[in-house]
């Protein structure tokens, strides 16, 4: 039974969930838009929310966290000089999950994940 066991494991071990995870948040940052299932979704969404709330500080400490957190220095300079400044004002809320239907295969429901 799983009572009281609050991380969702997608199907993989932790290695291989982490480094999905950490892959999903460098193409959110990087592209600004992904389609992947909805479970996948509601997991990276509050990890995309992290990332853009340390890039707001705008600093050598958060640049050196996202660095440990986000795979790609793309991804971590993009975050820092892109969307650092473009969310500054705002207090949460950067990431929108839009449903775009049943996947052809096996029917996952698909989701868009984007910054608003």
């Amino acid at each position: 039974m799983r009572h009281r066991n609050k991380v969702k494991t997608l199907d993989r071990d932790k290695e291989a969930r982490g480094a999905m995870l950490r892959n999903m948040v460098s193409s959110i940052i990087l592209h600004e838009k992904i389609k992947t299932t909805k479970a996948k979704a509601k997991v990276v969404k509050p990890l995309v929310e992290k990332v853009i709330t340390i890039a707001k500080k705008g600093d050598l400490t958060a640049r050196r966290s996202l660095l440990k957190t986000v795979i790609q220095p793309k991804a971590v300079e993009k975050a820092m000089s892109v969307l650092g400044d473009r969310y500054k004002d705002r207090n949460g809320g950067c990431v929108r999950i839009i449903k775009t239907g049943h996947r052809q295969g096996d029917g996952a429901e698909m989701v868009q994940v984007e910054l608003v």
